[in-house]
Protein backbone atom coordinates (compact mmCIF):
# COMPACT_ATOMS: atom_id res chain seq x y z
CA UNK A 1 0.00 0.00 0.00
CA UNK A 2 1.24 3.46 -0.90
CA UNK A 3 -0.29 6.69 0.37
CA UNK A 4 0.07 10.09 -1.26
CA UNK A 5 -0.89 13.14 0.77
CA UNK A 6 -1.63 16.49 -0.84
CA UNK A 7 -3.40 19.79 -0.26
CA UNK A 8 -1.22 21.57 2.25
CA UNK A 9 -0.32 25.21 1.99
CA UNK A 10 -0.26 28.60 3.68
CA UNK A 11 -3.44 30.05 5.11
CA UNK A 12 -4.35 32.83 7.49
CA UNK A 13 -5.77 32.10 10.90
CA UNK A 14 -9.48 31.44 10.66
CA UNK A 15 -9.17 30.07 7.17
CA UNK A 16 -9.72 26.60 5.76
CA UNK A 17 -7.72 23.94 3.95
CA UNK A 18 -8.55 20.50 2.65
CA UNK A 19 -6.09 17.63 2.60
CA UNK A 20 -6.34 14.47 0.53
CA UNK A 21 -4.71 11.09 0.93
CA UNK A 22 -4.83 8.89 -2.15
CA UNK A 23 -4.05 5.20 -1.81
CA UNK A 24 -2.66 2.77 -4.33
CA UNK A 25 -2.21 -0.95 -3.93
CA UNK A 26 -3.88 -3.14 -1.36
CA UNK A 27 -7.55 -3.29 -0.54
CA UNK A 28 -8.27 0.28 0.46
CA UNK A 29 -11.73 -0.43 1.83
CA UNK A 30 -10.36 -2.96 4.30
CA UNK A 31 -8.20 -0.71 6.45
CA UNK A 32 -8.54 2.27 8.71
CA UNK A 33 -6.86 5.59 7.92
CA UNK A 34 -5.68 8.41 10.13
CA UNK A 35 -4.12 11.81 9.90
CA UNK A 36 -1.19 12.62 12.15
CA UNK A 37 0.72 15.87 12.40
CA UNK A 38 4.18 16.84 13.53
CA UNK A 39 5.02 20.37 14.52
CA UNK A 40 8.64 21.57 14.70
CA UNK A 41 10.52 20.05 17.63
CA UNK A 42 7.51 17.95 18.62
CA UNK A 43 6.51 14.33 18.22
CA UNK A 44 4.01 12.99 15.75
CA UNK A 45 0.48 13.33 17.11
CA UNK A 46 -2.77 11.71 16.07
CA UNK A 47 -5.26 14.21 14.68
CA UNK A 48 -8.20 12.15 13.43
CA UNK A 49 -8.99 8.65 12.26
CA UNK A 50 -11.71 6.84 10.37
CA UNK A 51 -12.64 3.20 10.14
CA UNK A 52 -12.76 1.13 6.97
CA UNK A 53 -16.37 1.93 6.10
CA UNK A 54 -16.33 5.58 7.11
CA UNK A 55 -19.11 5.31 9.68
CA UNK A 56 -16.82 5.80 12.67
CA UNK A 57 -14.60 8.83 13.15
CA UNK A 58 -12.61 10.17 16.07
CA UNK A 59 -10.75 13.41 16.68
CA UNK A 60 -8.07 14.70 18.98
CA UNK A 61 -9.40 17.28 21.41
CA UNK A 62 -7.51 20.26 19.85
CA UNK A 63 -9.29 19.79 16.51
CA UNK A 64 -12.77 18.67 17.57
CA UNK A 65 -15.45 20.77 15.96
CA UNK A 66 -13.02 22.25 13.43
CA UNK A 67 -11.68 19.28 11.43
CA UNK A 68 -13.64 16.63 9.56
CA UNK A 69 -12.23 13.36 8.30
CA UNK A 70 -14.03 11.44 5.57
CA UNK A 71 -13.32 8.79 2.97
CA UNK A 72 -14.47 7.75 -0.47
CA UNK A 73 -13.61 4.09 -0.95
CA UNK A 74 -14.55 4.20 -4.63
CA UNK A 75 -11.91 6.90 -5.15
CA UNK A 76 -9.48 5.27 -2.69
CA UNK A 77 -9.09 8.61 -0.95
CA UNK A 78 -9.36 9.96 2.58
CA UNK A 79 -9.93 13.64 3.20
CA UNK A 80 -9.30 16.03 6.06
CA UNK A 81 -11.26 19.26 5.95
CA UNK A 82 -9.74 21.81 8.30
CA UNK A 83 -11.75 24.89 9.24
CA UNK A 84 -11.14 27.75 11.67
CA UNK A 85 -7.43 27.10 11.45
CA UNK A 86 -5.14 28.38 14.19
CA UNK A 87 -1.40 29.07 14.19
CA UNK A 88 -0.94 26.07 16.48
CA UNK A 89 -2.26 23.84 13.68
CA UNK A 90 0.97 24.54 11.79
CA UNK A 91 2.67 21.21 11.16
CA UNK A 92 3.51 18.59 8.60
CA UNK A 93 0.44 16.41 8.16
CA UNK A 94 0.78 12.70 7.41
CA UNK A 95 -1.83 10.17 6.47
CA UNK A 96 -1.41 6.64 7.73
CA UNK A 97 -3.05 3.25 7.37
CA UNK A 98 -3.65 0.57 9.96
CA UNK A 99 -5.44 -2.76 9.93
CA UNK A 100 -7.52 -1.93 12.99
CA UNK A 101 -9.17 1.37 13.89
CA UNK A 102 -9.19 0.57 17.61
CA UNK A 103 -5.55 1.49 18.30
CA UNK A 104 -3.38 4.11 16.70
CA UNK A 105 0.03 3.78 18.25
CA UNK A 106 2.79 4.50 15.74
CA UNK A 107 3.68 0.79 15.74
CA UNK A 108 0.16 -0.01 14.48
CA UNK A 109 0.72 1.90 11.24
CA UNK A 110 1.75 -0.18 8.23
CA UNK A 111 1.89 2.61 5.65
CA UNK A 112 2.63 6.35 5.78
CA UNK A 113 2.08 9.11 3.28
CA UNK A 114 4.97 11.45 2.58
CA UNK A 115 3.60 14.43 4.54
CA UNK A 116 2.24 17.77 3.46
CA UNK A 117 3.06 21.10 5.11
CA UNK A 118 0.28 23.21 6.59
CA UNK A 119 1.24 26.68 7.76
CA UNK A 120 -1.24 28.96 9.49
CA UNK A 121 -0.22 32.58 9.86
CA UNK A 122 -1.53 34.81 12.63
Amino acid sequence: VQLQASGGGLVQAGGSLGLSCAASGGTFSSYAVAWFRQAPRKGRALVAHINWSGDSTNYADPVKGRFTISRDNAKRTVYLQMNSLKPEDTAVYYCAAAHDDSAWYLADVFAWGQGTQVTVSS
